[in-house]
């Protein structure tokens, strides 16, 4: 069980202050505990770089390791090509036709206006002959039907033309806007997979650990760094049942690492809600001065950055 030994030498002396009398300001025994961050990468692969070393101390956002991202860079550069292929369809459809297909077009129904208007004028003309009896009927038809194929084709070029204005079609258009956003997506998802193959700290503190060497392969999600930040750096040491019941939450504390040493500040943050027995013991009324309580508390402000877990500690009371 982790810390055995500081629990046995815990109780060890909560006997002997039991056995000797309350004191006025009595110590505890406990030690420095870590809660480490593991930085990680969500993906796999061989680890190219580890950019520091067990007992460096880091800064936020520094580059901790880098593992290999060939495939993660081919797969980020097709989704950019994709994507400006997509945008540029999309281009296409919403400007229409070329300008020089909309001259043509334009050129086009100037000339046949320009018929209609002609036929048109043949149309007069061939009425007239045809109520003076000087051209057949059929010649009469001839002019007019010629005449109404002018309007017909008139309608007809400025429809296209209309439509060479308008682009692609609503569903079309829709269709390649769906395109564009599909590779946006495909091309965020690449540029997070570079991303990822490179951790940086999330928070200043020390490098308490390395857990692979350059050249290894790394699994998907193992931890490569085991960061500790100062503040992650708290103090676990055990009370009597007696001393127990008047410690709580918030109250200071003063923490001796060493002999002569001037104490560090700190205050109690957590108070276990069950109590531990000094093995071994038998559960009575009589031996209940075995019953011990495991406490946790911080430091207050950076004095203990310098410290490391497992380090044996006094703790008391803060005086006045």
């Amino acid at each position: 069980m982790r810390c055995k030994a500081f629990l046995v030498g815990a109780a060890l002396t909560t006997l002997a202050l039991a056995g000797c009398g309350r004191p006025a300001n009595p110590v505890w025994q406990g030690y420095l505990e870590g809660e480490f961050v593991y930085v990680a990468s969500p993906l796999a692969g061989k680890l190219d770089t580890l950019a520091v070393q067990k007992g460096d101390q880091v800064a936020a956002g520094a580059r901790l390791f880098s593992i290999e991202r060939i495939s993660e860079i081919a797969s980020r550069d097709q989704a950019v090509a994709q994507l400006g292929e997509a945008e540029a369809r999309l281009a296409d459809l919403e400007k229409g036709s070329r300008p020089t297909e909309i001259e043509a077009l334009e050129a086009r129904l100037e000339q046949a206006r320009s018929a209609a208007a002609l036929s048109s004028l043949d149309l007069k003309r061939e009425e007239n002959l045809f109520h003076s009896q000087a051209v057949s009927e059929s010649e009469y038809d001839h002019a007019r039907l010629t005449h109404q194929e002018n309007l017909r084709v008139v309608d007809e070029l400025a429809a296209e033309l209309d439509t060479a204005k308008l682009g692609g079609r609503a569903d079309a258009i829709a269709a390649a806007r769906a395109d564009v956003q599909a590779a946006q997506a495909v091309l965020a998802r690449g540029t997070w997979g570079v991303d990822q193959k490179t951790q940086s700290a999330p928070r200043a503190g020390l490098v308490y650990d390395t857990l692979y060497r350059e050249g290894e392969y790394v699994a998907a999600g193992s931890p490569v760094v085991a960061l500790l930040p100062p503040e992650n750096l708290k103090v676990r040491f055990f009370v009597p049942e007696t001393d127990f019941a008047g410690l709580k939450a918030g109250d200071a504390l003063s923490v001796f690492i060493s002999e002569g040493a001037a104490p560090i500040k700190a205050r109690i943050s957590y108070l276990s809600p069950k109590a531990e027995f000094s093995p071994p013991v038998l559960y009575n009324r009589d031996n209940r001065a075995k019953l011990i309580f495991m406490i946790e508390a911080v430091f207050s402000g950076q004095e203990a950055r310098d410290l490391h877990p497992g380090q044996p500690v006094d703790v008391a009371r803060a005086g006045p």
